[in-house]
């Protein structure tokens, strides 16, 4: 096989039957034999948009996201999309050309040179890899995939020089080993047990790394008579309509009294982020029993009185072959449906209160989502001051949102990535209009598909959250506002349907259409922000 080949080959024996990219004039010869080997390649309009979109698909699909891109700065442009899937824990893996086996070390001005790519991919990635020879192609596949999917999910950069790609050599493809899911040690969970058994008043905060222990959650909450919050990235791990969920935002006043009250609290597959927090670490001194799958991560943010370091499906199941049944019968889950009540409306109205300026777009999102929509959101005000904490999720991976990385330009393509991978969902971008010009070209992409996407452009005239902050702190409020374009009329013009609306009363049949049409649909709702409006005439 040539090197192009023998990576096809070794990306489709581990499963991949799609790629999101972009070719040029160094992966010519990955892409001769993608079409050979079954694998659909999907054509975002950049590269950022192409790790976004892989992104997208592999927090939908539970498997690793790829993207193909070619060398230097096609590989630099998708870095913000390594730098998110890094610090959101996804596994997306990047396969880009590199440098010639023989390249003068100094350089030569040869296309697209970059001195180092892979060590600057290495600085925000798992790993970078460079495979040195067509024989070791497939070996450097498996290496990715054992690191994207043993463990923490992380993404991984793969190299193949140019020059290998074109070389020929025997070579040997394999399938990947499965990977084992184990518990934490059973000593430890036998002292989390009783820790956990004794609580009378125990609290569960679930994060991104429970999406695959969405049952043993339930079950868990359920046995512990225990209210559950999660993280932005775990929500949805407990439908939100449950009677113990408190749904998204551990970064609420509601919540941090929850957890101060209770006398236990169970951390699941959560790193307990500031950017999960906002305003500093819960109070858990003395009371924290945590689950990781990540040894590290489990030291991190909070030390925990009692540490499980394991897979977080196995480990609550070994954990519910310890705790005894719920005690008392039917008054204790009153009780405990009674507190958790309590709890809840606590937390509602702070995210209310916090939310209050884009309760109407949330409201109408809720009428018009079947319960299984997926939802792409942007970093965003109308996202974490909105939809987190009070648009009602009802399974893991409904929410994708650019949690820790906070990158702009997300939402679009990762919605694109979502229904790529799940076609037969409902999904929804949800949008600001200064993070959407980051990644707009992606509504061709979308346009081109034939995906009946709805596309929520909320429009507050620029960047309102960094405007705020600016007239926080009394500075002069320059380069925050601006005019948007019609993107309505921008979206008709790349093939998508357009709409624009000024009162979000109208969102949710515009959403519904959307969801019924034959192409993705471009939702322009302009925003009325005082802040704005204060501000628009000092601009220049």
């Amino acid at each position: 096989m040539t090197g192009g080949q023998a990576l096809v080959t070794a990306l489709a024996a581990h499963g991949v039957d799609t790629v999101f990219g972009i070719p040029g004039t160094h992966n010519l010869e990955i892409y001769r034999h993608l079409a050979r080997q079954g694998v659909r390649h999907i054509s975002p309009r950049h590269e950022q948009g192409a790790g976004y979109a892989a992104d997208g698909y592999a927090r939908t699909t539970g498997r690793p996201g790829v993207a193909v891109v070619t060398s230097g700065p096609a590989l630099l442009n998708a870095a913000a999309s390594v730098g998110q899937a890094w610090s959101d824990s996804v596994p997306v893996l990047v396969v880009s050309p590199g440098l010639p086996l023989r390249h003068p070390g100094l350089g030569n001005g040869l296309l697209h040179e970059a001195r180092n790519q892979g060590a600057a991919l290495a600085a925000i990635a798992a790993a970078s890899i460079r495979a040195a020879s067509v024989a070791e192609i497939p070996v450097a596949v498996a290496q990715a995939f054992a690191i994207m999917t043993s463990g923490r999910p992380r993404p991984v950069h793969l190299e193949v020089p140019l020059d290998v790609l074109g070389e020929t050599d025997e070579v040997r493809v394999s399938s990947r080993a499965s990977v084992p899911t184990a518990a934490a040690p059973a000593d430890e969970v036998a002292t989390a047990a009783a820790r956990l058994a004794h609580a009378g008043r125990p609290v569960l905060v679930v994060g991104g790394g429970a999406r695959g222990a969405a049952v043993q959650v339930r079950r868990v909450a359920e046995r512990l008579g225990a209210p559950v919050v999660t993280t932005a990235n775990g929500k949805g791990v407990l439908a939100e309509d449950h009677p113990l969920a408190l749904g998204a935002g551990v970064h609420l006043p509601a919540v941090r009294d929850a957890v101060a009250d209770a006398d236990v609290v169970l951390a699941i597959g959560t790193e307990l982020a500031p950017s999960d927090l906002w305003y500093g670490p819960l109070p858990l001194d003395g009371r924290l029993v945590r689950i990781d799958v990540d040894p590290v991560g489990v030291l991190t943010n909070a030390v925990a009185e009692v540490a499980l370091v394991g897979d977080a499906a196995a480990t609550l199941e070994a954990l519910l072959d310890q705790l005894p049944g719920v005690p008392h019968g039917a008054p204790a889950v009153e009780s405990s449906a009674r507190r958790a009540a309590q709890w809840r409306d606590r937390k509602r109205a702070d995210a209310e209160k916090e939310g209050a300026e884009w309760l109407p777009v949330v409201a109408a999102l809720t009428e018009a989502l079947p319960r299984d929509a997926v939802v792409a959101g942007d970093s965003a005000m109308v996202c974490y001051f909105g939809a987190l904490t009070n648009l009602p999720t009802h399974r893991p991976g409904s929410f994708l949102y650019p949690t820790g990385f906070g990158t702009l330009g997300y939402g679009l393509p990762a919605a694109v990535g979502a229904k790529v991978g799940n076609p037969g969902a409902p999904v929804l971008a949800l949008i600001g209009d200064g993070g959407a010009m980051f990644t707009i070209a992606e509504l061709a992409t979308a346009a081109d598909l034939r995906m009946p996407l709805p596309i929520v452009v909320v429009d507050n005239s620029g960047y309102g959250e960094i405007r705020n902050e600016m007239i926080d702190r009394d500075d002069p409020v320059h380069a925050v506002t601006f005019s948007s374009p019609d993107f309505a009329a921008l979206g008709r013009a790349v093939g998508c349907h357009g709409v624009t609306l000024d009162d979000p009363a109208d969102l949710a049949s515009a959403v519904g259409k959307a969801f019924a049409a034959d192409r993705a649909t471009v939702i322009h709702l302009r925003h009325s922000d005082p802040a704005t409006s204060l501000q628009q005439g000092a601009q220049p």
